[in-house]
C-alpha cells in the first residue's frame, strides 16, 4: 500500500523536482569540500550556509502552501511552528555546551546562571539526548497545531477570523518567550552553540552536512505533499477549499480534513526550524514575530500557491532578493516587499508558476488554432500556406 502511494506521488513533475534537489544536495557540498578555494566550481562555506537557510525557508513555504494553497486555510502564524522546532533544536545545542560556557557550569546554560537559576527547569530535562530533542521537534509543533486546530475548526472558524487568531497565537508566544522567567533566554534567546552530535557547528564539513540534510528534508517534504495532494484526501482538501459547504453536504467532515493538513504542515515547519537553527547559530523570540509569518505568505504567493514547485521558487527568489536588496538599500526592503506583494496580487494572482502555465497554455491554444485553420483551409481546397485557392492548371 505504501509503495502504491509512493508511485502515485511520483508524477513527472515530482520526479524531476526531487531529482534536482537531490543533485543539489550532492553537488553543493562536493563543491565546498572537494574543490580547493580559488578553483572553478568551488562553493564558499558562507554560500553553503546562506543557501542552506534558504532551503529551510523553502520547507516552511511548502508547509504553508499545503494548508493555504490546497485547503484554503490562510495561516498567519506558521512562523510559530517554525520557531518551536528551532527552540527544540536550540535547547539540545545549549545542553551540548556543558562546562565550555562562560560560567563553566556543566548543567545550566549561561543565561540561567546569569539569571540565578538554581536548578535546571523540568522542561529542559532530556534535551541532552539527540533522539529526545528530535522527538520534541516533531511533537511540540504538531501537538500545538492539533490542539489549536481541534478547537478552531470544530468551531467552524474560517476566513479572515481564522487568519487573525493564528496571528494572535504567534504573537502570544512571542510575548511569552520574551520573558526572562520563561526559561528560554528571554530577548537574547539561545546562542553560542559549540557542536552537534560531537561535530563543530562552525566546521565546513558540518555546514555542508547540514546543507545536504536540509535539501534531503525538502525532497522528503515534496514527496509527502505530493502523496497527500494526489490522493483522494487531496481531492477532498481541494473541495473543502473551493466549496466547504457542498463538501459537508456530501458527507465529508471538513474539520477533520483541515485538522490533518494543519498538523502535518506544522510538523514540516518544525523540522525546517530545527535545521535552520544550527546553520544560523541563534534562535530568539524574534522568530515568532507575526511579520515573519506574513513574509512566508508572500513567498507562497510569489511562487504560486496550490502547486508544489511554486512555494519553493518563491522562497528562494524572495530571500535571495532580500539578501541582495538589504545589502544595498536596507531601509527600503519592507517597502519593496510590500510592493512586490501588491504587484503579485494584482497582476500575478497565480504566481510565477501560474504565469508560466498561462504562457504555455496560450502558446498551445495559438498552435491549435493555427492547425485548425490550416485543416479547414485544406478541406476548402485552399493552399494552407497562402490561404488562397490555387489557380487551375492551363489546358493543353
Amino acid at each position: 500500500m505504501i509503495t502504491q502511494m509512493l508511485f502515485r506521488a511520483l508524477d513527472k513533475k515530482a520526479i524531476w523536482l526531487v531529482a534536482v534537489i537531490v543533485a543539489i544536495a550532492i553537488l553543493v557540498p562536493a563543491g565546498n569540500l572537494l574543490i580547493a578555494p580559488g578553483e572553478f566550481g568551488h562553493v564558499p562555506t558562507y554560500v553553503v550556509t546562506l543557501f542552506g537557510k534558504y532551503l529551510c525557508y523553502a520547507i516552511l513555504a511548502l508547509s504553508l502552501d499545503l494548508v493555504w494553497g490546497y485547503c484554503g486555510i490562510l495561516s498567519l502564524g506558521h512562523g510559530a511552528f517554525f520557531a518551536l522546532g528551532g527552540y527544540a533544536m536550540g535547547m539540545y545545542l545549549m545542553r551540548q555546551i556543558g562546562s565550555r560556557g562562560v560560567y563553566a557550569n556543566p548543567l545550566l546554560p549561561d543565561f540561567m546562571v546569569f539569571l540565578n537559576y538554581k536548578d535546571l527547569p523540568w522542561y529542559w530535562l532530556g534535551f541532552d539526548m539527540f533522539w529526545f530533542a528530535m522527538i520534541m521537534v516533531v511533537l511540540v509543533p504538531g501537538l500545538l497545531a492539533f490542539i489549536f486546530g481541534w478547537f478552531a475548526f470544530r468551531s467552524r472558524v474560517t476566513g479572515v477570523y481564522l487568519s487573525i487568531i493564528t496571528q494572535a497565537m504567534t504573537f502570544a508566544l512571542l510575548l511569552a518567550f520574551f520573558r526572562n522567567d520563561f526559561g528560554f533566554g528571554g530577548n537574547n534567546g539561545l546562542t553560542d552553540f559549540k557542536d552537534i552530535l560531537g561535530f563543530n557547528v562552525q566546521a565546513a564539513t558540518t555546514r555542508s552536512t547540514l546543507f545536504a540534510l536540509s535539501a534531503i528534508a525538502l525532497a522528503i517534504s515534496v514527496l509527502i505533499c505530493s502523496m497527500i495532494v494526489n490522493s483522494k484526501l487531496g481531492k477532498v482538501m481541494v473541495a473543502v477549499r473551493d466549496a466547504e459547504s457542498r463538501t459537508r453536504f456530501l458527507g465529508w467532515r471538513p474539520e477533520n480534513v483541515k485538522l490533518f493538513a494543519f498538523t502535518v504542515s506544522a510538523v514540516m515547519a518544525g523540522v525546517a526550524g530545527a535545521l535552520y537553527v544550527p546553520q544560523v547559530g541563534i534562535i530568539n523570540p524574534g522568530e515568532f514575530a507575526p511579520e515573519n509569518s506574513i513574509e512566508a505568505v508572500i513567498w507562497v504567493a510569489v511562487g504560486g500557491r496550490g502547486t508544489i514547485l511554486g512555494p519553493i521558487i518563491g522562497a528562494l527568489l524572495v530571500n535571495l532578493g532580500k539578501t541582495l536588496f538589504t545589502s544595498a538599500l536596507p531601509e527600503y526592503w519592507l517597502f519593496a516587499l510590500g510592493g512586490l506583494f501588491i504587484v503579485v496580487t494584482l497582476f500575478l494572482p497565480k504566481g510565477i508558476v501560474g504565469l508560466v502555465g498561462q504562457i504555455r497554455t496560450g502558446t498551445t491554444k495559438r498552435n491549435s488554432t493555427a492547425l485548425d485553420r490550416q485543416s479547414a483551409a485544406a478541406e476548402e481546397g485552399k493552399d494552407p500556406a497562402t490561404m488562397v485557392k490555387p489557380s487551375p492548371e492551363p489546358a493543353e
